[in-house]
């Protein structure tokens, strides 16, 4: 299963990238062309839920995929697993009207989600200080005002769950909820894009008095962090999953060219140099995968996994940094330009360290927490429930 997926990521999907990174009619027509051929062939939605239509898989298995399908950031997409997250959040935590409504429409594709968290006027690492609000009117329905920033993929989801404040003030460590927002609704409104470094998928959008259904409120009122701090330790690992899969192409990459440019002195791989750079950039991508699966073991398990995602994730983001950094400095000019995705994937293990938490937050949170349980070896051993 693995050589296929990554197959079809090879040859189906990376083709596409400049198509489908330019957006609008043509990279939608050419991702519902690519979702058709992925089902064809079996490869559909392969870590959501059988009985909304996926294949099943549990984590400890789809780890073992998730590095080739995430070694294009279209992968997730074509394949069907990109709102993995979502629908595990709503499967668990929605009521029945809600997993009624969406989730079979969200594993089949037909509809497409986002989740916004981050506001401009807020540090990002507190949540706390959150101030969009959703105010409960007296017929149970949520009056929903704010602003969010950086919210992957808004331009063209349907739905958007949104943590805003339903009780107390910015600063309590209470009162936070998650509410889904159908984008259709009047008051909704995408305000701009913000390009990451000269790339578009990022938005920020405004909530102005927006009515939302009272069973649309995910969990319990107030509970949202909870909810939110299971996500992303979920959604952290996968993304060093496929940051695993990014930096394995750039370094393949790397290796080719090596091989394959010569100059007066003969090829490439001649040079020490260069080979220190193959080195150091094997020597990261060993010592971040075990790292990584180690992270995706415990929370397939439904362990306590805080310690271990920290470390994944900065080692990752660092990595992917590190290596295509590298390959990029192998290629010359060349890796500087549009003719290879070096660019786009250096863009992503830039932005890799600040993505779901700064490195520092990382490093921060999991010092104390091995100070903390020193005489267990930096774990907690708690057992969160799991999610498939």
């Amino acid at each position: 299963m693995r050589a296929r997926v990554a197959e079809f990521v090879r040859s189906r999907v990376m083709p596409c990238e400049p198509v489908l990174d330019a957006g609008g009619p043509i990279a939608a027509a050419t991702l519902r062309a690519l979702r058709t051929q992925a089902k064809e062939q079996g490869l559909w939605a392969l870590p959501l839920p059988a009985d909304l239509g996926g294949q099943g898989l549990h984590l400890s298995e789809y780890a073992q995929l998730a590095e080739a399908e995430g070694a294009s950031d279209h992968g997730p997409a074509a394949l069907g697993s990109a709102p993995m997250l979502d629908v595990l959040m709503l499967q668990r935590h929605g009521c029945a009207r809600i997993r009624d409504l969406y989730l079979e429409r969200l594993v089949a594709g037909e509809l497409r989600t986002c989740y916004a968290m981050t506001e401009a006027e807020v540090q990002g690492t507190d949540p706390f200080m959150t101030r969009t609000r959703a105010v409960q009117e007296a017929d149970g329905s949520w009056a929903v005002s704010g602003r969010k920033w950086f919210t992957s993929g808004a331009a063209d989801a349907d739905l958007v769950t949104v943590l805003a404040r339903t009780d107390g003030v910015p600063s309590d460590r209470e009162g936070l909820s998650l509410i889904v927002v159908p984008t259709d609704s009047p008051g909704f409104r995408v305000v701009r894009e913000l390009p990451v470094l000269g790339a578009g998928g990022q938005w920020e959008i405004e909530l102005d008095h927006v009515t939302v259904p009272g069973d649309h409120l995910i969990g319990d009122r107030g509970k949202a962090l909870a909810i939110a701090g299971e996500r992303l330790q979920l959604g952290r690992t996968l993304r060093c999953l496929r940051w695993l899969g990014q930096a394995q192409r750039a370094f393949e990459l790397m290796c080719e060219r090596a091989n394959t440019r010569a100059g007066s002195r003969g090829p490439l791989a001649g040079h020490q140099l260069v080979q220190q750079h193959v080195f150091e950039s094997l020597l990261a991508l060993r010592t971040t995968r075990p790292l990584v699966h180690e992270a995706a073991a415990l929370i397939a398990g439904g362990l306590d996994a805080h310690v271990e995602v920290g470390l994944a994730k900065v080692a990752a983001a660092r990595m992917l940094q590190q290596v295509t950094d590298a390959a990029i400095q192998i290629h010359g000019a060349a890796g500087l330009g549009p003719d290879t995705a070096l660019p786009a994937l250096f863009r992503t293990g830039r932005a890799a360290r600040i993505l779901d938490g700064p490195d520092e937050l990382h490093i921060t949170s999991v010092a104390r927490r091995v100070l903390r349980t020193s005489c267990s070896g930096g774990r907690s051993g708690g057992r969160p429930r799991q999610w498939n």
